[in-house]
């Protein structure tokens, strides 16, 4: 079979679930891991026939989209920022929009003389977020933290694989404390309510963690909260606090930030032009007599 022919035989099988330039990029992705070929040279090689070897494991990988699992899954990897991350079914799939967040972070603080920054992820998942904000922000600190030992574990071989160096922390947000203070605090917590799970596609629902993903219905910002009343006490004055959130929840997250007195407090749209992302300032306090104001 030649490679134009394995592409239109994806086509074929996958058209009851992705539509055609879905598919196509699928087998872009399945090939280039497969035959270790560029993007360009893919599309040059359309009358090449496949070896059987290569052919078996591309109809391997075919089988395993068939039934719903996510390409990433499939090849054990996520391109993300630039860097490729192992992932699997213990860690959310990187995504663009988190991207997004991370890129407004490295915006907001490259261009500054900042020497000592230090940054704290909630939610490390596949490490995605630290690990990208410690490779372009290379003299910050940056210590991350996830209530899930299996997520810690791919975090920890990502930071390896990549030569970073980060501080991992075992522990769930809703219960816990430290003394120490933070210049930037970020996380991507879960924010989906359970009523929305009709919406989404299956390969997310049956392959990715829904620890990571759902909340009920009746508390959807039990995270925001909490790590908003950690950044009240572990933001430095005048300190960040970056959010990925949910698009339908972007008042009530603002609002609830407004009630615990954050300031500068920022909404900002994805590449969708979807509210996803917020940046909120601990505000910095003066001191006029004897009083604070």
């Amino acid at each position: 079979m030649k490679l134009g022919e394995l592409e239109e035989h994806f086509v074929e099988e996958l058209n009851q679930q992705y539509d055609g330039d879905e598919t196509k990029a699928l087998f872009s992705l399945a090939a280039e891991h497969v035959l270790k070929f560029s993007p360009s040279k893919l599309r040059m090689m359309g009358d090449s026939a496949m070896d059987f070897i290569h052919l078996q494991k591309m109809l391997s990988i075919l089988n395993d989209l068939i039934i719903g699992k996510p390409i990433q899954h499939i090849l054990g990897e996520a391109h993300f920022y630039g860097s490729v991350f192992i992932v699997n079914e213990h860690v959310l799939i990187p995504r663009p929009e988190t991207e997004e967040l991370v890129d407004w972070i490295i915006a907001d603080f490259k261009t500054e003389n900042f020497t000592d920054i230090k940054i704290l992820d909630i939610g490390t998942g596949s490490g995605c977020i630290p690990i990208t904000l410690k490779k372009h922000l290379p003299k910050a600190e940056i210590s991350t933290l996830d209530v899930s030992s299996a997520a810690i574990e791919v975090a920890q071989q990502n930071a390896t694989n990549l030569n970073i160096s980060i501080n991992f922390i075992h522990a769930d947000i809703l219960t816990y404390s430290t003394e120490e203070k933070f210049d930037v605090i970020v996380s991507n917590p879960p924010y989906i309510r359970d009523l929305e799970k009709e919406q989404m596609h299956h390969n997310v629902l049956n392959h990715e963690p829904h620890l990571a993903l759902f909340v009920e219905n009746d508390n959807p910002l039990i995270f925001y909260n909490a790590i908003a009343d950690f950044a009240i006490t572990n933001l430095k004055p005048g300190g960040n606090l970056y959010f990925e959130i949910n698009e339908y929840l972007s008042d009530e997250t603002i609002e609830m930030l407004n009630s615990k007195g954050f300031a500068e407090i920022e909404l900002k749209k994805d590449m969708q032009s979807k509210d996803r992302m917020i940046k909120a300032s601990r505000k910095i306090y003066t001191r006029i007599w004897d009083g604070i104001v």
